[in-house]
């Protein structure tokens, strides 16, 4: 009878032997650390391509031709005097930065629930048929008060990807951070300088300083912008159609540029 009961039963509900367990957690390492490996084997070749990039770098401005020779080496000049960037391969010389990806699109689901994804994918009607296009909301910084967004659309996702990241690097902008309270000049600034409040649609994103050890009270997707430009501790206060990412992504630009703005 015990024979006759374990052959009617399911694979996942007889009980594995210890031998089996080993066995089964080593091939799911085995499956982790290749993943991981490929991650990083794509990592090393995207980084290995900027760099081919970079070196075989031809600039068509005279901004571009000033920095392929060395002559502006400070970005933050450039910015403050209003000089405009039009090759993306300046700031890359000039600052290193990071990048990631802002969710922007909503993965297939019973009754609109899909997943959020960083690819939004939409469909044109034409006389051929359906045309698809994936559009991404790029962001980024250095963690040391640079920051910048920008949106990428085309027929694939990695060029989509690529001009998003393009833009966001022509869009980069410096922020002024600051203390919650008085403390020694020579710590790292840590919040806002002071409350500042941005809109965009019908978002309205207020960030407020915030003591150390506080972190990033702020959704998701604003938290991935907030700590690309440097922030570490901020309090923050929403409202509007906060699910719109590109108008939230905007109105915390908005505030983080009047943070450069200090009322006399």
């Amino acid at each position: 009878m015990a024979e006759k009961e374990t052959k009617n039963k399911p694979k996942d509900l007889i009980e594995a032997t210890p031998e089996e367990v080993v066995k089964l957690e080593e091939e799911s390492k085995k499956e982790d650390t290749v993943i991981l490996s490929r991650e990083s084997r794509a990592m090393a070749r995207e980084k290995e391509s900027q760099r081919v990039a970079l070196e075989s770098w031809v600039p068509k401005t005279e901004l571009g031709k000033l920095v392929r020779d060395g002559k502006e080496k400070d970005l933050d000049k450039l910015l403050s005097s209003g000089k405009k960037i039009l090759e993306s391969e300046i700031v890359d010389i000039l600052l290193p930065l990071e990048s990631d990806l802002l969710s922007v699109g909503q993965a297939k689901g019973k009754f609109g629930g899909g997943k959020r994804r960083a690819w939004r994918q939409t469909q044109k009607k034409t006389m051929e048929g359906n045309v698809v296009t994936f559009s991404c909301l790029a962001v980024v910084g250095d963690r040391k008060g640079h920051v910048g967004v920008g949106f990428g659309k085309a027929k694939e996702t990695l060029p989509g990807r690529a001009k998003a990241l393009r833009k966001a690097k022509l869009n980069v902008i410096k922020i002024t951070r600051g203390f919650e309270s008085m403390e020694v000049s020579t710590n790292d600034p840590h919040t806002v300088p002071f409350v500042v409040e941005g809109k965009c649609g019908s978002v309205r994103v207020k960030l407020i300083p915030a003591p150390r050890g506080t972190g990033l009270v702020i959704g998701d997707q604003g938290k991935k912008i907030l700590r690309l430009a440097g922030i570490k501790d901020v309090y923050s206060k929403t409202s509007g159609q906060t699910r719109t990412t590109m108008n939230v992504a905007s109105a915390i630009i908005d505030a983080l540029i009047k943070t450069n703005k200090m009322k006399q």
